[in-house]
């Protein structure tokens, strides 16, 4: 229930807020929808927009709305299923993981790359800048080794890619190591106590 207060203003619980009419110089009083219409006009008369140039603009039809709704079809597209190989090769490829791979590769393709009779008698040790560290079993596979490094880089090439060993090393059978643990004294060691 609304009553008059002494002054001439309603004496209700609801906001009132005198604005002048568009139509009329007289001033007027404003509820409700017409107020919150009045306060959206203000604000965006005081931030300089114009609200009949948003209504166009909203009421205009779309000429790129073709392209904002794309619905999957029968063809392939980037957001089907796809393999984990191809997964896997794309964040190798963002992330510069390929060089890596590659030499993984090497070792882990050994027998593949360099045939089962030459897998057999040499492992690779290291691969660093190029060039692959490779242990014979005897002193007479190195030598073969040796002579066969053009054909061992080609075919590592043909499997693995180009680049990724450039030169070959190769070493032969290891001595036995007398060097335990990660501290030794230098000198001959148990060598001299042999007689």
């Amino acid at each position: 229930m609304t009553t008059r207060g002494s002054n001439g203003t309603d004496s209700d619980n609801s906001p009132t807020i005198f604005a002048r009419s568009d139509d009329s110089n007289t001033q007027g009083e404003l509820r409700g929808s017409d107020l919150a219409r009045a306060a959206l006009k203000a604000a965006q008369e005081a931030a300089g927009t114009n609200s009949r140039r948003k209504k166009t603009q909203r009421q205009a039809p779309h000429a790129d709305s073709r392209k904002r709704r794309r619905w999957s079809g029968a063809g392939a597209d980037n957001r089907d299923p796809q393999r984990f190989g191809q997964i896997l090769g794309r964040i190798a490829t963002d992330r510069g993981w390929s060089e890596q791979l590659a030499n993984g590769e090497v070792f882990g393709r050994w027998t593949a790359l360099v045939g089962a009779e030459i897998a057999e008698h040499a492992k690779p040790l290291a691969l660093r800048d190029g060039e692959l560290i490779v242990q014979a079993s005897s002193t007479a596979w190195a030598t073969q080794l040796r002579l066969l490094q053009r054909q061992l880089l080609a075919k590592i090439a043909k499997g693995v890619g180009p680049n990724v060993v450039k030169r070959l090393k190769v070493h032969g059978p290891a001595a036995p190591s007398w060097r335990y643990g990660p501290r030794h004294v230098s000198g001959r060691g148990p060598r001299d106590t042999y007689g």
